[in-house]
């Protein structure tokens, strides 16, 4: 809803070269799984373990300080409904994801997500983000650049390189250590990946 406004506006640009689920990288799905709904193929459309442990936090800290949406959950919530925090729009967002859940595969849902979620101020979809971040297609991304990705998606306009570098650079290490921790990652990849340094396209960092 907000993106669409958005697009009539004329503040970002419109979204362009969908990109289908086996022509991008399994260093950037995996390191969105474990970053955002580590459970996203076991489960029906919500995860009712991270559920209890959000409000454990959120509980302990007396404020809202950690959601729990899986994917199905935030596609459902950046197709058809705002970002209020709201309990009828989390109810909504629910209801959504089980017809979802209902009607599309697994697969089918990440490659939807993948190609429309936010990774920066106009900048909409996985092909626009490498692009623009790494000049190079989706399928090319390396581990340490899926991580990086992944790290940006919760607040995509704060978690830029030009702004929080330091905080992508702590969470692509965390993440690394976690596709590890899945398999995802071989040791000799991960150490790898771990010491290599992040190449940015110039026009994405004006120091790099």
């Amino acid at each position: 809803m907000e993106q669409r406004a958005r697009e009539r506006s004329g503040k970002v640009r419109p979204l362009r070269g969908w990109v289908s689920y086996k022509s991008i990288s399994p260093n950037l799905r995996n390191a969105v799984l474990v970053a955002e709904d580590s459970a996203f193929f076991q489960h029906d459309g919500f995860d009712l373990e991270q559920i209890k442990e959000a409000a454990k936090r959120n509980w302990r800290e007396k404020r809202f300080a950690r959601g729990a949406s899986t994917i199905t959950q935030q596609l459902a919530k950046n197709l058809y409904l705002s970002t209020s925090r709201n309990p009828l729009r989390k109810v909504r967002e629910f209801f959504i994801a089980q017809e979802m859940e209902q009607r599309l595969s697994k697969q089918r849902i990440f490659e939807i997500y993948l190609n429309v979620i936010e990774w920066g101020d106009g900048i909409y979809g996985i092909n626009a983000a490498s692009q623009n971040y790494f000049g190079k297609s989706p399928a090319e991304l390396l581990p340490e650049e899926g991580a990086i990705l992944a790290a940006m998606i919760p607040n995509p306009r704060r978690y830029t390189p030009e702004r929080q570098m330091r905080y992508l650079e702590r969470r692509k290490a965390d993440l690394l250590s976690r596709l590890t921790q899945y398999q995802y990652l071989k040791k000799e990849e991960y150490e790898a990946a771990r010491v290599r340094p992040i190449v940015f396209r110039q026009a994405s960092r004006g120091q790099k």
